[in-house]
């Protein structure tokens, strides 16, 4: 962002006009990603100019991003999705979308209350699917957000592409302050892997359609090897304090089951010995929470790679599950 652009968002911020946006500068940065679009993909210079100058940087979006809910220790993170209008919401999608759910679970083998919980989450069934223009989230971030600059600028590539493939005017799709889409928020990229046309009616539609959003889902989790049939996580136990040495950072199972039944951590009896897991703590308002995360669990962390939100997948999916049963 230019220093005329830096100006006049704080100028509008301090007046309180709002939304607070301004035009994208021709800065070398946006001057480059033009030159990549034409050389790489075959846009047309012009027209890619004409179109940026409708795009607009949002500082609300800057702000946004400055308090992602993964920044919540656990006991506050699962208050926001564990509530009985998200549980019964997921009843009701459950019931309204039954068919495609069992077609999709039978066709991908991914359980329909992990499908269901996933976009639970992220949208509440697509109540909440965004209220930015994705082009303007991912301009800005691109454009404006520099510690993440370049992941949302190739997310702005694939999206002015999905965009051409799709036949979309790309100032009309809407989505999440990040540039998250549709019912399961996927991200360009996601889309254009994963999402799928699951009814054939030759669109690929993620914002209003829930049979394609249910199968985007499940081929997203397949592709990332979900194994059908295997546990997601269990709760364990430990005595004192040697199961500390086996808590690490990341996601991935990293420790084997005869390891940490040797640093006193209490498992469930049909655990392979051989078998790698993740042991887990959640902070609770008093004391933690210990949980073993299995392969599956790591499955639903590329979705998203935050530990807290693949346990709240996973509980919320549970508490689905349970009701609709």
């Amino acid at each position: 962002m230019t220093m005329k652009t830096k100006f006049a968002v704080l100028l509008l911020s301090l007046i309180g006009v709002g939304p607070v946006t301004a035009e994208i500068a021709p800065t070398d940065s946006f001057n480059a990603f033009v030159k990549h679009m034409t050389k790489q993909h075959r846009f047309n210079e012009t027209e890619l100019r004409s179109l940026f100058k409708a795009v607009n940087i949002q500082q609300p979006i800057l702000d946004a991003m400055s308090k992602p809910a993964e920044g919540k220790p656990w006991f506050q993170y699962r208050e926001i999705f564990m509530t009985e209008a998200r549980i019964a919401g997921g009843v009701q999608f459950w019931k309204d979308n039954a068919a495609t759910l069992q077609a999709v679970e039978r066709q991908y083998g991914v359980p329909a209350e992990i499908i269901v919980a996933i976009i639970g989450v992220e949208t509440k069934y697509g109540a909440h699917t965004g209220k930015y223009r994705v082009i303007d989230a991912l301009a800005t971030l691109g454009f404006a957000y520099p510690p993440r600059s370049e992941f949302f600028l190739k997310e702005l590539e694939q999206f002015l592409v999905l965009a051409r493939e799709e036949h979309m005017d790309p100032l009309q799709p809407m989505g999440s302050y990040a540039g998250a889409m549709g019912f399961p928020q996927f991200m360009p990229s996601s889309f254009r892997g994963f999402a799928k046309d699951f009814d054939g009616d030759g669109k690929r539609d993620i914002w209003s359609n829930p049979a394609d959003a249910i199968a985007s889902v499940a081929n997203y989790f397949v592709r990332n090897q979900w194994q059908p049939g295997a546990p997601v996580a269990y709760p364990v136990s430990a005595k004192g304090e040697s199961y500390r040495q086996a808590l690490s950072k990341g996601v991935k199972p990293d420790i084997g089951v005869a390891e940490l039944r040797q640093l006193q951590v209490e498992l469930p009896p049909q655990l392979a010995g051989t078998e790698k897991v993740k042991l887990l703590s959640y902070q609770q308002q008093a004391g933690e929470d210990l949980w073993l995360g299995l392969h599956n669990f790591y499955v639903i962390t590329r979705y998203n790679h935050s530990p807290l939100y693949a346990m709240a997948v996973y509980q919320l999916s549970q508490a689905i599950a349970a009701r609709k049963t």
